[in-house]
């Protein structure tokens, strides 16, 4: 039965989407308003900053838009130059927002077109734009996205360094109006004090001086009024999970929680979640870089997936986000593509391993086996628990150890990576650890006898899933090897029937590349692979993996259209953590993710987040 029918038959009240979202599907009207937002942008920028430009025959089509050539029309031009051009990207998503700034905007154009002398052509033309916007108002109702007050730094970091080259090329623009032959440090120096409201030491002739005086002011008042209002305007927090939202995830995996390895980590706080309108099913999420990225399968009953899909493309549609899914099964792909349209393209395969059908003999398991063994000779010892079970004192060293193992300054992980050791919350997860007792006379270390941790999370009730990789610098290779086949070996005393370790992104093109009679493109494919493994391990994930013969399950990233691919890739490389903001302009969290990574040299470094990295 759909959802749609099961809400009915429930008795309760679908949920309605609001009139603007019913209503027919957006033209290309925002796209066109965009991209000519950015071309007049910058005729009026180029404008104000080169004199001769306002005098050429170009001069006709620069004066649609403001700008004159008196200083007070140059600046003007300048402003509205570069409000044009960052209203441009938001008018391209029908950003409400950007359609007010722009409508407030262009009646200022227009008088100053009309009272410092320009056509009233231009005029005419300035207000057909505006007209424009206020026919296809209706097209313009995205709501914001979410945001903080750290966009105010970036704003006067990003803002300011343009403003102050913009100003160089207005300070150098007027050769033969220039009194002497000004150094660039004292051009630099005019430019900051010009900036600041100031007169500085380059001086000019024929008035130029109150052309370039006004410019400089008007950037600097353009990045300091941008830079407040960033920093006073309301916050929109990013979408967090709430307690209730938690409740209600957790029930739906208690009765589907089997179906998919990455369900679980639909519980990490750093995600949303829209439920389909009988409740029986969600789809969790997080808006990256205007990017609304959904993670694995949707949660709960597949017959009623199509619910919660369309609330997913409603809440994208209403704040005009790019949707994407990433790491979703075939399964889960069919019925996204399916409901919404979309393409799907398959991105990896992630490595199951069955615990009946895992043995360490066999000449294909002689080298996993051989390095067990001699661990084990080195005196390392493994316990394997479900993480209630572990002694407050010994978790809190579990927890302590790991946060100092991380080998990267912020905390990794989206896809597959709960965030969390917590044994009220997540008690049936599985803790393995691997001990080596100090050598006669030697001190024991910060975390006593313990050198490494795994951290699995449960996949129903029968399998649990790798979320996190850790261990101490010092201890010898082969630690996750010697974990993993501890977990699988203890498995069938937990009840565990199938373990879910990595993700090995692109492994079918890797395996098929380097086979017999593979052809130059897929030859040239792997070789391209080979060659990025050296910053982002993709062999040596897959080998690694493939040496506990799983059988390989793939996994798909489903997008809208193809130009929006990169768009998406770098969404998921930035949610994932591989692409991090400037220290000074990461905002830190009370409670940050922690995600798993392989420390061990036979593995990577990034560990087992590439699920789906």
């Amino acid at each position: 039965m759909s959802d749609r029918l099961d809400g009915e038959k429930s008795g309760k009240v679908a949920w309605s989407a609001p009139r603007w979202l019913r209503g027919p599907r957006p033209t290309a009207v925002p796209g066109l308003v965009g991209t000519a937002g950015v071309v007049v942008g910058l005729l009026n920028l180029i404008s104000g900053i080169f004199p001769r430009f306002r005098h050429s025959r170009v001069h006709a089509v620069a004066e649609v838009l403001p700008g004159a050539v008196s200083p007070l029309a140059a600046s003007a031009s300048l402003i509205v130059g570069i409000l044009l051009l960052l209203l441009a990207h938001g008018l391209k998503r029908r950003k409400r927002r950007a359609w007010i700034a722009a409508v407030t905007l262009l009646p200022v154009g227009i008088a100053a077109q009309l009272v410092y002398r320009h056509s009233i052509f231009g005029a005419v033309l300035s207000l057909a734009l505006l007209g424009c916007l206020i026919r296809y108002r209706r097209e313009f109702a995205a709501l914001p996205d979410p945001r903080s007050r750290w966009k105010a730094v970036a704003n006067l970091v990003v803002l300011g360094g343009v403003s102050f080259g913009i100003g160089m090329v207005i300070v150098s623009s007027h050769p033969h109006k220039t009194v002497g032959s000004p150094s660039f440090g004292a051009r630099a120096e005019h430019v900051l004090w010009g900036l600041f409201g100031f007169e500085g030491p380059v001086a000019y002739t024929h008035g130029v001086d109150y052309t370039v005086g006004y410019s400089l002011g008007a950037l600097g008042l353009l990045t300091v009024a941008t830079t407040a209002y960033l920093a006073f305007r309301p916050e929109h927090p990013a979408a967090r999970l709430t307690d209730e939202d938690e409740q209600r995830l957790r029930e739906l995996l208690d009765k589907h929680g089997s179906r998919d390895s990455l369900g679980y980590f639909a519980l990490r706080r750093d995600k949303g979640a829209v439920f389909s309108p009988s409740g029986k099913a969600a789809v969790c999420y997080r808006v990256v870089s205007g990017v609304m990225l959904a993670s694995g399968d949707p949660i709960g009953d597949v017959e009623a997936w199509p619910g919660a899909i369309e609330r997913f493309m409603e809440e994208a549609r209403a704040h005009s986000w790019t949707p994407a899914v990433t790491g979703c099964s075939e399964t889960g792909g069919q019925v996204w593509t399916r409901e919404t349209g979309m393409d799907a393209l398959e991105l990896g395969d992630e490595a199951i391993v069955d615990v009946a059908d895992f043995t360490l003999t066999g000449r294909a398991m002689r080298n996993v086996r051989q390095m067990v063994k001699r661990i084990e000779r080195n005196g390392y010892t493994t316990r394997v628990r479900r993480v209630r079970d572990l002694e407050p004192e010994e978790l809190a060293r579990i927890q302590k150890a790991a946060d100092a193992w991380r080998d990267t300054d912020t905390e990794r992980g989206f896809s597959m990576a709960l965030g969390r050791i917590d044994a009220v919350a997540d008690g049936d997860a599985v803790i393995a650890t691997a001990h080596q007792a100090p050598a006669e006379g030697e001190e024991p270390g910060p975390f006593g006898d313990l050198k490494a941790m795994q951290h699995f999370v449960p996949w129903g009730l029968d399998g649990i899933s790798l979320e996190l990789m850790r261990r101490d610098r010092g201890a010898d290779p082969g630690m996750n090897e010697l974990l993993i086949v501890a977990a699988l070996q203890a498995a069938p005393e937990l009840a565990i029937k199938q373990v879910s370790l990595n993700f090995a992104v692109f492994r079918s093109s890797l395996e098929r590349g380097e086979k017999l009679g593979a052809g130059p493109v897929l030859r040239g494919w792997r070789g391209t692979l080979i060659f990025l493994s050296r910053w982002y391990q993709i062999e040596s994930l897959y080998k690694f993996n493939d040496k506990f013969r799983p059988r390989w399950e793939p996994r798909f990233v489903v997008f809208r259209n193809s130009r929006d691919i990169p768009r998406i890739g770098l969404a998921t490389l930035q949610a994932e953590g591989y692409l991090e903001l400037p220290r000074v302009l990461r905002r830190r969290r009370a409670a940050q993710p922690r995600p798993c990574e392989h420390l061990e040299e036979s593995v990577l470094a990034a560990g087992a987040l590439e699920k789906v990295a």
